[in-house]
């Protein structure tokens, strides 16, 4: 495989950034006129704002809006290369890469690729649930509960419509307890108007989390309080529930009953993207890099890994620091002091996290925030769960049109994004898959 193109060899020292989620990008952008050349390598070119899939996936936000183009960061930076690719493979005793589009060496490799879902070996479960990891995964759900809606138009069968409106979602952490509020407030304020022939008392959206409390990462307080309020908007949630198998249009739980649903969607596991040509010493549970206090890959040298990838074990946090874009953004702008520190002949600094809390939201003046020392809940805790999410959105355009949606949406109960749309398959590539099935 050759060089990949266009990245010219540097008389200075050459960073390698893998992934351009929260730890990669603020990496990259901290690395700013830094003297070394930087390259960032991401299968999309555009970075996604996680925390608001769910928003996407509920209709409440265009897809555009939590996504921004990483080329239009980069304009003014002459030693950054930005590149789609893949990685295939890391060679450290070559301080080599080999990714889809070439080879690429380096003198600091730093892996941010992130997390992936975890179906914990669950075949079944991997193969008919939908997951929330990426802007187009949203999109699939989006469209997936719309056009369930459409056929259950079709049918006079109650099993039948009730297994098409039903939500199963598995996992009550942020993303779980948010979406199933979103879809509440749906099935509440706007899809009786959508969808009149339909009777959506037969509707029910279930919450299952294997643990004994909803948000474990936060306080006590704040998974009672957000226990209360799914509850109050009819969501069914069981603690102490744990999902087995699925099949098609059916869940399983362990204390085997079955739920009828034509929409699981799986936010209760993550684990890290695998990395190819590691020592196997390198690698922790669930597949996170181990890494030093410095962020440094044990056993390796001049390779990091920084966000959700790593595993950072001490005293204070034996099990590693939580998988939270807080972490991932603190630790990225360590490394980059470090690296400085490093051109400048300067001494590196630990990473020490400073937690500056937590925010989950359920829904309308609804949210539930843990700051240091303090806890606090309601329309206060919703108002500071907004600001702090717009203002960690990247790009003034994409804030004013979260801005516009969130407002119009705050006092309409109508969110307008309600299509189904679906890519074109080309005719040849359709000609292609008919062959195939020949």
């Amino acid at each position: 495989m050759n060089k990949i193109a266009h990245i010219p060899t540097p008389v200075y020292k050459r960073i390698i950034i893998i992934g351009a989620g929260f730890a990669g990008l603020k990496l990259a952008k901290s690395l700013f006129n830094s003297g070394y050349q930087v390259v960032i390598i991401d299968k999309n070119n555009y970075h996604q704002f996680q925390p608001l899939f769910y928003q996407v996936a509920t209709a409440g936000l265009e897809p555009s809006a939590i996504s921004f183009p990483l080329r239009i960061l980069f304009q003014k930076q002459e030693r950054f290369h930005f590149r789609i690719a893949k990685l295939l493979e890391i060679h450290p005793e070559k301080k080599e890469i080999t990714t889809t589009i070439g080879e690429l060496n380096y003198d600091y490799l730093v892996i941010a690729a992130g997390g992936t879902t975890n179906f914990f070996g669950n075949i079944n479960i991997e193969k008919h649930a939908f997951t929330m990891k990426s802007v187009s995964d949203a999109i699939l759900i989006r469209n997936t509960i719309l056009e369930n809606y459409e056929k259950a138009l079709n049918h006079t069968n109650q099993e039948k419509m009730a297994a098409y409106l039903n939500m199963v979602i598995v996992g009550g952490g942020p993303t779980g307890v948010e979406l199933a509020g979103a879809l509440a407030e749906m099935k509440k304020n706007i899809l009786p108007k959508d969808y009149p022939e339909l009777d959506f008392n037969l509707m029910k959206i279930h919450l299952f989390e294997a643990a004994g409390n909803l948000l474990s990462g936060m306080s006590e307080k704040s998974g009672a309080r957000a226990l209360e309020y799914l509850h109050r908007l009819d969501v069914d949630v069981k603690l102490n529930t744990q999902v087995v198998d699925a099949s098609k249009g059916e869940v399983l739980l362990k204390d085997g009953s079955v739920h009828r649903t034509h929409t699981l969607i799986w936010a209760a596991g993550v684990k890290a993207n695998s990395m190819k040509g590691l020592p196997g010493s390198s690698i922790g549970y669930a597949g996170r890099l181990l890494v030093d206090e410095f962020n440094k890959v044990l056993g390796t040298s001049d390779l990091f890994a920084i966000g959700d990838i790593c595993l950072m074990q001490n005293e204070t946090t034996p099990k590693g620091h939580a998988q939270v874009a807080q972490v991932a953004i603190q630790q990225a702008k360590n490394l980059a002091k470090n690296l400085r520190n490093e051109k400048a002949g300067q001494s590196w600094q630990k990473f020490v996290y400073k937690d500056k809390g937590s925010l989950a939201t359920v829904g309308h003046n609804l949210a539930v925030a843990d700051l240091p020392g303090m806890h606090f809940n309601g329309f206060v805790a919703w108002v500071l769960w907004s600001a702090v999410h717009l203002m960690s959105i990247i790009g003034v355009k994409n804030r004013f049109f979260i801005m516009w949606d969130w407002i119009w949406n705050y006092f309409s109960y109508n969110q307008t994004l309600r299509l189904l749309i679906k890519p074109k398959i080309k005719k040849e590539q359709d000609d292609l898959n008919q062959l195939d099935k020949q």
